[in-house]
C-alpha cells in the first residue's frame, strides 16, 4: 500500500499544474467565489497601489514597509490558490483511479443459483437489479450484489486500499460484495442489488468529482456575515493618537451638572 500512496509533491505533472493554476485563480471572477480570500485579494491590490503612490512621495509609511505588506498579502493569495489546486488535482487523480477500476467486464449470467451450467456471457453494463451471475477465481465481480451461494476470497484493495483479501460467503454479515473487486479463489453466485450507474464505485466517483465544486458551509456563513457587516480595509499602519486632557477639562469633567429647578 505504501508504494501506491504517492505524495502530490512527488508528482511533477500535478505540481506544475497546481503552480500554473495558482496564478490563473487570481482572476477576480474566481476570487469572488471565496469571500474570505477576496478580502486578502482586495487588500493586496490596495496595498500595491499605495506602494506605487508612495514612490512619488505621497506616503505615511516607508515604501519598503508597504512593499513588504503587499508581498505578504500576494503570497497568501497565491499559496491559498496553490493549496486549492493541489486538493483539486488529488481529487481528480482519485476519481481517475476509481474510474480505471470500474471497467466494463464480461459477466456470466445464469437463470438461477441451481442452474450454474446455463451461463450467458453479457456485458456488466447491461446487468440489472435482481440478475444472478456466477464469478469464478481471477474474475472481476461485475457489480454490487449479495452472495447467495458459495464462498470465496476477494481482493478489495482497489476499493478499500486493504491489501489483505477478505472472505465473502452466503449468509451473515459477509455476503455483500462490491463491483470492481476480484475473486482470488473458489467461486460465488451473486445477486445484483444495484442498477447500472448506481453502484458504490459510481457514487464514489461522483462524490470525489463533486467535492471540488461544492461549497463548504463555512463559506456560506462567511458570505452571510460579510454581506451584513461593513468592513474597513487599510493596508498601512494603524496610528493611535492618545487624547490629552487639560487640567481645566479634567476639572470640568468631574463637576456635576447644576440641579434643574423642575
Amino acid at each position: 500500500m505504501a508504494s501506491k500512496t504517492k505524495s502530490a509533491f512527488a508528482d511533477k505533472k500535478m505540481l506544475g499544474r497546481a503552480i500554473k493554476d495558482s496564478f490563473i485563480k487570481l482572476n477576480p471572477k474566481t476570487q469572488v467565489q471565496n469571500p474570505v480570500m477576496l478580502l486578502v485579494y482586495v487588500s493586496a491590490i490596495l496595498t500595491t497601489g499605495l506602494w506605487i503612490v508612495s514612490l512619488f512621495g505621497m506616503k505615511d509609511a516607508s515604501s519598503g514597509y508597504t512593499l513588504a505588506i503587499a508581498v505578504i498579502l500576494w503570497f497568501t493569495c497565491i499559496f491559498a490558490n496553490f493549496a486549492e489546486a493541489i486538493a483539486e488535482g488529488r481529487g481528480k487523480a482519485q476519481a481517475d483511479a476509481l474510474r480505471a477500476s470500474k471497467k466494463d467486464v464480461e459477466a456470466h449470467k445464469i437463470p438461477s443459483a441451481d442452474k450454474k451450467d446455463q451461463v450467458t456471457p453479457v456485458s456488466s453494463a447491461t446487468l440489472k437489479k435482481g440478475d444472478i451471475v456466477i464469478v469464478k477465481a481471477v474474475e472481476q465481480i461485475p457489480g454490487d450484489g449479495e452472495v447467495i451461494e458459495g464462498a470465496a476470497s476477494v481482493d478489495e484493495s482497489a476499493i478499500t486500499g486493504e491489501s489483505a483479501p477478505v472472505i465473502r460467503e452466503a449468509g451473515g454479515d459477509r455476503s455483500a460484495v462490491t463491483g470492481g473487486t476480484t475473486v482470488l479463489s473458489d467461486w460465488i453466485v451473486v445477486r445484483i442489488t444495484s442498477e447500472a450507474g448506481e453502484s458504490f464505485l459510481d457514487k464514489m466517483i461522483a462524490m470525489v468529482e463533486g467535492a471540488s465544486r461544492k461549497r463548504r458551509r463555512m463559506k456560506s456563513h462567511c458570505r452571510f456575515f460579510l454581506s451584513r457587516f461593513p468592513l474597513s480595509l487599510s493596508s498601512s499602519r494603524y496610528r493611535f493618537t492618545p487624547i490629552r486632557f487639560s487640567q481645566q477639562s479634567r476639572r470640568e469633567s468631574i463637576i456635576p451638572p447644576p440641579l434643574l429647578p423642575w
